[in-house]
């Protein structure tokens, strides 16, 4: 009798934890990505790539551009990753020390190309174009609450993603690497690049509707 009340307790246990993470999984996939309380148990955290890559020594340090690598992100619908060989042309005699470069160097002495793990995707029936987008947000742009006017105008919203001391009135000169932390945040400072945007519908037409941009379903899905 208690073997079989400790086989139920057992059974029951792991039901409980299984309703649980399906539960986390409704959340999640419902609102686009984890809530920030899971925060405490990893759930928002971005995922471990292959080879850990410092944006922030990359762009901060160094001063590297994000088109430098994602060198499409300007003229094509998607943003390429570079490949080995664009790396290589620094870590060929730059940073033998470090344990990732030597991870690089052995990627690239096999021919292997780094099976990186992404980190934003979009439904396969949604079309998004990074080339549009970056033309839309860069350039010298007036900043005001709501847009009227999408070819000299930028909400403070995104201005302030960019900028955190513009103010409402002034001008702000927008690069297309810039424009990039208009949907990815701030990168450089992620230890683990991560998803701060839901990207679901509802998110993509509520940014149309504030800087006047087509909201018709052929925009996205064709």
């Amino acid at each position: 009798m208690i073997l079989k009340l400790g086989m139920l307790g057992v059974a029951g246990g792991i039901a409980s934890l299984f309703a649980l993470v399906m539960l986390v999984f409704v959340i999640t996939a419902w609102f686009g990505m984890p809530l920030g309380i899971f925060s405490v148990v990893g759930f928002n955290h971005g995922p471990t790539q292959p080879i850990e890559f410092p944006h922030d020594v990359h762009v901060n340090k160094i001063g590297l551009d994000c088109t430098f690598c994602h060198r499409t992100v300007t003229d094509k619908a998607a943003a390429s990753i570079p490949a080995v060989g664009l790396c290589m042309t620094c870590h060929k005699t730059v940073g033998g020390d470090k344990e990732g470069v030597q991870q690089l160097r052995e990627y690239y002495s096999e021919g292997q190309p780094i099976d990186w793990i992404r980190v934003h995707r979009v439904p396969d029936h949604v079309r998004f174009v990074h080339e549009a987008h970056i033309r839309f947000f860069s350039g010298d742009k007036n900043v005001v609450t709501r847009v009227t006017n999408p070819s000299s105008q930028i909400t403070i919203t995104d201005a302030l993603k960019i900028d955190p001391n513009i103010k409402e009135g002034e001008t702000i000169t927008v690069g297309a690497s810039q424009v990039c932390s208009t949907c990815h945040g701030d990168v450089t400072s992620m230890p683990k690049v991560k998803q701060v945007r839901p990207l679901k519908m509802a998110d993509c037409v509520n940014c149309h509707r504030d800087n006047n941009a087509p909201t018709d379903c052929a925009t996205c899905h064709y």
